[in-house]
């Protein structure tokens, strides 16, 4: 009876240990989870900042239609103008393949307020096949190498999203589908990047209760 009592204190000694470990443990992974902010797309680009005017440049796409980067001359306004979002890519890029359907799929689900448009440089039979194999026909495909320059793009795949302003609102190396979420987030909360944002939430002083 006395080895029956005891084997049951050890029990409850036992639990209340192992629920004090398990505390423990929660407070860390919540103050991990504090300090490691989420991954946005890094902004390398020595010829452009977030929130400056977009360079104009008026480009043919593969079906020899004409569009203009960072279109100034539509001064209604009334009419809706909509954000566009550069993602350059190329053939030869593995990650690029990789981020296709994903970028084809934001480019749907947000098609009320953002054009994606396609762009790229060397020749133009490359891509032609290359636009066929990944079923990019629907969206507009620019070979240009004056592009790539005038945006500063060095490192590939990278996007850069100009408001409906025609404002560079977020740019970056684009690597995964939160990368490219995150040029969105940083349009919406008017930041350069979520690291500046992140940033600047946990530089704010907390408000005590």
């Amino acid at each position: 009876m006395e080895f029956l009592v005891i084997s049951n204190i050890f029990l409850w000694v036992g639990l209340v240990v192992m629920g004090v470990i398990n505390f423990a443990l929660l407070r860390q992974v919540g103050v991990l989870y504090e300090r490691v902010a989420p991954a946005g797309a890094l902004a390398m680009n020595k010829n452009l900042e977030v929130g400056q005017a977009a360079p104009e440049l008026a480009l043919q796409t593969l079906d020899s239609k004409l569009i203009t980067i960072g279109d100034k001359s539509n001064t209604d306004q009334d009419a809706k103008k909509k954000s566009q979002l550069l993602f350059f890519v190329s053939p030869d890029c593995p990650v690029c393949k990789t981020l296709l359907p994903a970028i084809k799929s934001a480019a749907q689900a947000e098609d009320d307020w953002v054009d994606l448009i396609l762009a790229s440089d060397g020749h133009k039979q490359d891509h032609q096949g290359y636009r066929k194999q990944f079923d990019l026909e629907g969206f507009p495909y620019v070979i240009s190498e004056l592009l790539g320059k005038t945006y500063g793009v060095a490192k590939l795949p990278y996007a850069v999203l100009i408001d409906e302003n025609n404002n560079i609102a977020s740019m970056g190396i684009i690597n995964s589908r939160e990368h490219l979420d995150s040029l969105f987030e940083a349009k919406e909360h008017k930041v350069a990047s979520i690291q500046d944002y992140m940033a600047k939430s946990s530089a704010k002083p907390s408000v005590s209760a």
